[in-house]
Formats: structure tokens, C-alpha cells, sequence
């Protein structure tokens, strides 16, 4: 572990880092609370006749939650992530490749959640219920190991 890691009022934010620290959790759980909610929506959107009533009601949460939630919180969390990175020395860090790698991940899930969402808008329904299902638990996994790696440090 590096100075600035290990007192965390060392590095360019100085006493704003705990602030910044915060800012990036509260918005991480906004993130995720839209990853757990926009796969909900699909599995709940699927079986929904295209073009119907109902249809347009899911189409409208979705959008909602994409552009209100989950687009805006994921962007925030990569800028104050990357911040919080660089103030720390992180990048020299095994755990940090580690959990940078699995926000990847993740923000390519997200990527996907919203491409289908969008499909499904167009009418368009590829996957199974019982995928959607599966898919659904991603971003719980994808949580619990990046808070072990961010908590635990295992390397």
C-alpha cells in the first residue's frame, strides 16, 4: 500500500478527498440500484405484447431510468473513480486492475441492460425469460466482488 492510500488526506485533494470518497459511493449505489431495477424491467417488459398499452408503460420506465438514473450515476462514478484513483496512486495497485476490470465488466453490462431495453422498444425480443432471469444476477455478483476487492485488497 502506497503513502497516499494509507492516509488518505495526502494527494491533490487533500482534505476533499473523504467528500470525493463519499461522492463516488453515493453515487455507486445509485448506479447500482438502476442495474438491479433496469434488468427487473426487462424481465417483467419481456412477455408484454409489442406496441401494447402496457408495452408503452414499460418503454417509458426504462427510458426514465436510463436517462435519469443509471446513464448519469455511471458516468459520475467513472469521472470521481478515476479522480480518486489517481489521488491515491491506484493504478500501481494489483486489487485496482482487478476492480477496474470488473467496472468495466460491468459498464459493459450496463451497455447491454440499455441496448436490449431499446429493443425491446423496436419490438425485438432475443432472449429467453429464463436468460433475462440469469442476466438479472450479474450486477449483484459483479457488486460483491468489487466491494472484496476494494475492502479486502486481496493482492
Amino acid at each position: 500500500m502506497d503513502l497516499a492510500s494509507a492516509l488518505p488526506g495526502i494527494g491533490f485533494l487533500g482534505a476533499a478527498y473523504p467528500w470525493v470518497k463519499a461522492a463516488h459511493l453515493i453515487f455507486v449505489i445509485f448506479w447500482m440500484a438502476g442495474l438491479f431495477m433496469l434488468p427487473r424491467f426487462l424481465v417483467y417488459h419481456q412477455p408484454v405484447t409489442p406496441g401494447s398499452a402496457e408495452d408503452r408503460l414499460w418503454i417509458d420506465r426504462e427510458n426514465r431510468l436510463r436517462k435519469i438514473i443509471i446513464n448519469p450515476a455511471m458516468i459520475i462514478v467513472w469521472v470521481i473513480g478515476l479522480v480518486l484513483a489517481v489521488n491515491v496512486g491506484a493504478f500501481s495497485e494489483g486489487w485496482f486492475h482487478a476492480k477496474l476490470a470488473a467496472v468495466f465488466l460491468l459498464s459493459g453490462y450496463h451497455g447491454w441492460a440499455v441496448g436490449y431495453a431499446k429493443k425491446m422498444a423496436k419490438g425485438f425480443r432475443p432472449a429467453s425469460d429464463k436468460s433475462l432471469r440469469m442476466m438479472n444476477e450479474i450486477p449483484g455478483i459483479a457488486t460483491a466482488v468489487i466491494v472484496i476487492l476494494v475492502i479486502v485488497r486481496p493482492f
